[in-house]
């Protein structure tokens, strides 16, 4: 049944659903109705919600985000009920049914899981059940945290093989200055220099973030989309290829399916310096990176965890998965270290932009 139907990933702001903390109930009452509408027309949708801290802010009445790790984790804990309840009055109204997924890094770092995820939501929606999906903060601690749910948007679109990421947030879109940049082939410096930096209480992310999780669709070949979440049937427009905000294009270079996951689902647990004839194996050869090659190693990484990969200038050239702990790499150059370090099939250059 999924393969019939063109799949959307929906991401909602916080800034957009709970707006100074207090959930916007007539505004998620047409999010609702705009998705469905959607689903008539032949798509699939996937929910990406963020708003549970704010809504347990709420209800405890705090005006200021606390600093203490623990504390938010137990006051996400409460806000992610107020919220689910709400989405599934919203939605038991039009007899459908929700299901949540919460998520940490290590979801998609470890490759079993990663499977496992793709195939339950693939299970949901054969079942027409709405998949509504925000990060685990409850057990999400620094190490495995993403820290906003917009990355989690993008890589989820790319798990499914989504036609388009939407992401609704509380601006019409990219703005240079006050004009609305419409359309972007690619995510460049220029591009990211665009987006400001936000400091809010009830919020995380910001238009950065954006950008990023927009980076990561497009080289997967997502076609993303940020718009306003308070415009009349945006995600029904932004399907139906209307584009009610700012439109990022898909990139006509697709890359494998593996090489993303390495490149983008995997968080970095340490980083490596190579030499320049490694460097030239690596990116012009297509060759394994070696021991011999490795001038320094940096971090607490194991054997299969992703390390970085800079050159002798100390400009990052990409990603990989090792195959020895950090400890195995101390004094190489003493031990004439010649092993395969990094398999080339395990390597990702670093993407354009």
């Amino acid at each position: 049944m999924t393969k019939a139907f063109k799949k959307v990933v929906v991401k909602i702001g916080s800034s957009v659903i709970a707006p100074f903390g207090k959930l916007d109930l007539k505004l998620i009452s047409k999010i609702v109705k705009d998705i469905l509408v959607a689903e008539k027309k032949g798509y699939k949708v996937i929910l990406v919600s963020s708003g549970a801290i704010a809504c347990g802010l709420n209800k405890l009445k705090l005006a200021k985000r606390p600093k203490d790790t623990h504390l938010l984790m137990a006051i996400s804990s409460l806000g992610q009920i107020i919220l689910m309840d709400v989405f599934n009055a919203k939605f038991k109204k039009y007899k459908r049914t929700c299901a949540q997924i919460l998520l940490t890094w290590d979801d998609f770092s470890i490759r079993k899981r990663f499977i496992n995820i793709r195939t339950t939501i693939n299970k949901l929606l054969d079942m027409d059940i709405i998949s509504i999906i925000n990060e685990n903060d409850v057990i999400s601690y620094e190490e495995i945290r993403f820290g906003d749910n917009d990355r989690i948007s993008a890589l989820v679109a790319d798990l499914v093989g989504a036609d388009k990421l939407i992401m609704l947030s509380d601006v019409e879109g990219l703005l240079r200055g006050k004009q609305l940049v419409r359309e972007v082939t690619k995510i460049d410096s220029e591009i990211l220099a665009l987006a400001k930096k936000e400091d809010k209480v009830h919020t995380s992310g910001g238009m950065f973030t954006k950008l990023q999780a927009a980076k990561i669709a497009i080289s997967s070949g997502t076609a993303a989309v940020i718009a306003s979440g308070h415009k009349e049937k945006v995600i029904l427009n932004a399907v139906e290829g209307k584009n009610p905000g700012t439109l990022f294009l898909a990139s006509s270079e697709k890359h494998k399916a593996r090489k993303r996951w390495i490149a983008y689902s995997i968080k970095v647990k340490g980083k490596i310096y190579i030499d320049d004839g490694a460097k030239e194996a690596l990116l012009n050869k297509g060759k394994s990176l070696l021991g011999v090659g490795i001038t320094k190693a940096e971090g607490d990484f194991k054997k299969n965890d992703a390390v970085e990969i800079s050159d002798s200038q100390g400009i990052i050239i990409g990603r990989g998965l090792i195959n020895y702990n950090c400890e195995d790499l101390k004094d190489i150059k003493q031990k004439k270290f010649m092993r395969e370090v990094i398999h080339r099939d395990n390597f990702v250059k670093l993407f354009e932009g």
